[in-house]
């Protein structure tokens, strides 16, 4: 028959003292992590402040240019069936933070991490991006249509992971549409290449080596596998920060080999008129603004007194 504790260690029976011993290590132990701030509940706390640290976006000079900070946008789709816009953004909790004492931020992201469609469009840590160069150009180029170029997240906290994906395998694919993954990564490789394409397909050949316009749709293709940077929103992810929709490299033709919406991409800037939104908010608020202002008013079902 096993022994259970039927007194509490303030009653001097069996092994009293070592009970005691045990109950103020533990104690000892917990007050030295809370005043480190390694408890779990602090760790979360800490991660939340600083994955949602605003930042400032690069204000856009009429095309895209290498070294711009921007946000990469889904503008959602209309009609009867509707989705949000969402901004591609990091997925990651607590196991993917990683110490770095020798720097002044002494805490940031450890890849690998994942990604996802989030509805919330606020500039911040998660969902700002910086276009870099793969081959040494400088940073102020402006970007054209068929150039190889990265994505790195902002340096600090978000680590400097660059967005990469492979062909997909049946050990490495997307959760939950088993197609190709799309994640971050800490080297910078030929998996980390991307390129953008004209919207259009009529005009993509006649586009190809001319400039990016900023805020404008676009697809992103990877330069490996030649899949485009797709927001699946017939599969959902259930995120610490809430229900998302998954991310996959995979080019969704309809059937008239065109593109589907979850294909277009914009690269979005800050809006030098409303600090610390964007264009596409701005846009979207005075799309909804019109709209509001062309709705016929009801008519009132009263008659005028004679």
């Amino acid at each position: 028959m096993t022994q259970a504790h039927t007194y509490s260690p303030n009653v001097r029976v069996g092994n009293w003292i070592e009970d005691l011993v045990l109950k103020e290590d533990m104690l000892k132990d917990f007050l030295e992590q809370k005043e480190k701030g390694q408890l779990t509940l602090q760790k979360i706390g800490t991660l939340r402040d600083n994955i949602m640290k605003n930042v400032e976006l690069s204000v856009a000079q009429g095309n895209v240019r290498f070294g711009d900070t921007v946000m990469l946008v889904n503008a959602g789709r209309m009609g009867p069936d509707p989705r949000d816009p969402c901004a591609l953004s990091i997925i990651t909790d607590i196991g993917n933070i990683k110490a770095r004492p020798q720097q002044a931020d002494n805490q940031s992201l450890q890849a690998p991490c994942s990604v996802s469609g989030a509805k919330g469009l606020q500039p911040c840590v998660r969902n700002a991006f910086i276009i870099d160069s793969v081959d040494g150009i400088p940073k102020g180029e402006t970007l054209h249509y068929d150039q190889s170029f990265c994505l790195r997240t902002t340096p600090g906290y978000a680590g400097g992971l660059y967005l990469a994906s492979d062909v997909k395998s049946f050990q490495k694919c997307a959760q939950k549409s088993r197609l190709q993954e799309v994640n971050l990564v800490e080297e910078l490789s030929f998996l980390c290449h991307w390129k953008l394409k004209y919207l259009d397909p009529q005009e993509r050949l006649e586009q190809e080596g001319f400039p990016v316009s900023a805020n404008s749709k676009v697809l992103i293709s990877h330069c490996k596998t030649n899949q485009c940077l797709a927001l699946m929103d017939k599969h959902i992810l259930w995120t610490p920060y809430g229900k998302e929709y998954e991310i996959t490299a995979h080019t969704l033709l309809d059937s008239h080999k065109f593109e589907q919406d979850g294909n277009h991409w914009i690269f979005t800037t800050s809006d030098p008129g409303n600090q610390g939104h964007t264009l596409f908010q701005t846009q979207q608020a005075n799309q909804r603004t019109v709209e509001t202002r062309s709705d016929p008013q009801p008519l009132s079902d009263s008659t005028p007194e004679h």
